[in-house]
């Protein structure tokens, strides 16, 4: 899906991580996109308010919100802007959240540019449902029970403790830790 010579298509990468921004960007612009780049979702915000892109490359988690509300910001200026979003702490409930929100895709990290550009056609064409190899794990279906219902919160740690039944701090140490593998 690169541009055709001579046409323009612009990709917004909202990354925290200066490193892989910088490598997403500088990939993006060897396949021919017109590349804007920025750390956090305030930048992203600015980024997209004068000219909404036509591709957004987006962080689940930065520094001042979550990845979610530059999706939902990004659909609001541009219906048509396609979206994959990026994460290294992959969930369903975030996944589905995303997508409801109108993301194209959603990958974890480490994704390369090819993936993330098949990712944007994902949209498109209804994915086939992944077949698991086995049933998950019990501490890996609790680490997802947690996320959806902070997912369910909008992100606040305090109600979703008091849903879930934990105390705040508990919560808090769980959500700290990485997915478990299934």
């Amino acid at each position: 899906m690169p541009p055709e010579p001579g046409v323009s298509r612009t990709l917004l990468v909202v990354e925290d991580d200066a490193v892989l921004r910088g490598r997403l960007a500088r990939a993006f612009r060897e396949r021919g996109f017109e590349v804007r780049e920025a750390a956090d979702a305030a930048a992203a915000r600015e980024a997209a308010r004068g000219d909404a892109p036509e591709y957004a490359v987006v962080d689940l988690r930065l520094p001042d919100a979550s990845g979610l509300d530059v999706v939902r910001d990004l659909i609001e200026l541009d219906a048509e802007t396609a979206i994959v979003v990026l994460t290294g702490y992959g969930s369903i409930a975030t996944a589905l959240e995303a997508v409801r929100l109108g993301a194209a895709h959603y990958l974890t990290k480490p994704a390369d540019a090819e993936q993330i550009l098949a990712g944007f056609t994902r949209g498109s064409a209804a994915p086939p449902a992944p077949v698991p190899d086995s049933a998950p794990s019990l501490a890996r279906v609790e680490w997802e029970h947690i996320n959806r219902v902070l997912a369910d919160c909008d992100g606040n740690v305090s109600q979703a403790a008091r849903v879930l039944g934990l105390h705040r701090r508990s919560l808090q140490r769980k959500l700290a830790k990485f997915p478990l593998p299934r």
